[in-house]
């Protein structure tokens, strides 16, 4: 997962690019970067593995003064990425996956091209595309070449000396959100990054559109399409809770897909509680419908933890799971807890410690509810799993077949006596009373957007 932010006004964009920035690290614990326009071309990328992404670059915002710039909060790669093109420099930031990079980075080698930008033997992707965009009459030609050449999804930031090119994946799986205020137009993967900096909304990038934008405002430059499936995921986990994709805040979905758990279940529970953060407004949602008291059991210790779904490693992801949330066994001890999470993807933290820590402090029942489906399939258009054996439920169907199963479409049906079958091992897997997940439907109804307009692959497999 990345959060890019990009300003552009008629004084100063320090503030704004640092704030805005920064309101995206949630999305990324890796590397944070900001490039700016002001004299001339200037970036500073830092890693942000051991401290956030504040105190990495308060020290250095004076070195970054501009009239616009763009930020990037990263996952995975380090970015902004800066090339002198035959149509003049420019800053690039994205947020995305491109599925083909290697085949593409290939081809571009084996043309004449070369690159920087390469760690333990990987191409940088945001190069790639930087690469790609040099390759067109102009920018925005470049943009439209590198729509027409991946396979994944790209939503980008181009920083130039006249402006700043804004452009949403061609399918619109990842957002962008622009805003305005007095003094500057924002454009932002999170539009939580514009409020507490006084911009108002002005649009929702459509799937495809393309934007360029100076001190002078937004003008099209290429118009939105017809088809959008944006990530589903978003409003489940990924997205800041008081953010909006499509016109939809996400505490609100999560709220809702609380109550759609709670009215389907049965249980008797004490008390309902969420896994902290990004599960907690899905119980609160349960509690509301249920009428059972919603409690926190287990509090997340600081901001400073960051969620243990974004570190690459998984021994980072366990690092983090173990040390940021602390029971409280007064709220646990001989109570039947209803547990509410966003996901269950790999299952590993849930195991070996959310249940772990639950059971320790005295748990009586511990009953986990998922706020969408089992995860089926690997994301082919972010930075989040990349094998399907890195699931619980692929995992879980291996070891009901005996064999390695490509095929899993009978497990999809949720009426179905093998999806039954898999929940029940993942239930023992995990060792907890009993788990239930969200059903699909119930899911798109909480988003509140038709099916076709939502991508719901790690669920179905379907690229829609």
């Amino acid at each position: 997962m990345t959060g890019i932010y990009g300003c552009v006004g008629q004084g100063s964009c320090l503030d704004s690019l640092f704030y805005g920035t920064d309101y995206h690290s949630h999305l990324g614990t890796q590397y944070g970067g900001m490039a700016v326009w002001g004299d001339e071309l200037r970036r500073k990328i830092h890693s942000i593995r051991s401290s956030q992404f504040k105190s990495k670059f308060n020290e250095e915002r004076s070195d970054l003064e501009g009239d616009k710039g763009i930020g990037a909060v990263s996952a995975a790669q380090e970015q902004p990425i800066c090339l002198n093109s035959r149509f003049g420099s420019f800053a690039i930031v994205m947020n995305g996956w491109i599925d083909n990079a290697d085949r593409l980075a290939k081809g571009l080698l084996e043309s004449g091209h070369s690159f920087s930008e390469v760690r333990r033997g990987k191409i940088n992707q945001i190069e790639v595309i930087a690469k790609i965009i040099n390759t067109g009459k102009d920018i925005a030609d470049g943009i439209e070449q590198v729509f027409k050449h991946i396979d994944g999804s790209c939503s980008m930031l181009i920083l130039t000396e006249e402006g700043l090119y804004a452009a949403r994946d061609r399918y619109g799986y990842t957002p962008l959100v622009l805003g305005r205020n007095k003094q500057s137009w924002a454009v932002t993967t999170e539009s939580g990054a514009l409020t507490n900096q006084g911009y108002e909304i002005e649009k929702y990038l459509g799937a495809g559109e393309v934007l360029f934008i100076n001190e002078h405002g937004p003008k099209v430059i290429r118009k939105a399409g017809d088809r959008c499936k944006t990530c589903s995921f978003l409003w489940i986990y990924t997205g800041f809770p008081s953010s909006c994709y499509e016109g939809i805040n996400a505490e609100v979905v999560r709220e809702r897909c609380g109550r759609c758990l709670a009215r389907r279940d049965d249980v008797k529970a004490d008390i309902v509680a969420g896994v902290p953060e990004s599960g907690v407004a899905h119980a609160v949602g349960y509690a509301m419908e249920s009428g059972i008291p919603y409690r926190r059991p287990l509090v997340k210790y600081t901001p400073g933890y960051g969620r243990s779904y974004t570190p690459p490693s998984q021994e980072e992801r366990d690092r983090v799971a173990k040390m940021k949330l602390i029971a409280v066994r007064d709220l646990i001890d001989g109570k039947k807890v209803l547990i509410c999470e966003d996901s269950i993807v790999r299952g590993t933290q849930l195991k070996n410690f959310t249940a772990q820590k639950l059971w320790a402090n005295g748990a009586k029942e511990l009953h986990v509810r998922p706020a969408c489906p089992p995860l089926m399939f690997p994301c082919k258009f972010n930075i989040s799993t990349r094998s399907a054996d890195e699931l619980i439920a692929r995992r879980a169907i291996d070891a009901i077949e005996g064999r390695h199963v490509e095929d899993v479409s009978a497990y999809l049906d949720e009426d179905g006596e093998k999806y039954g079958r898999m929940v029940e091992w993942i239930q023992k897997d995990i060792g907890v009373t009993s788990i239930r997940y969200q059903r699909l439907g119930d899911m798109i109804s909480a988003i509140g957007l038709p099916k076709e307009k939502l991508c719901t692959y790690c669920w179905t497999g379907d690229e829609g």
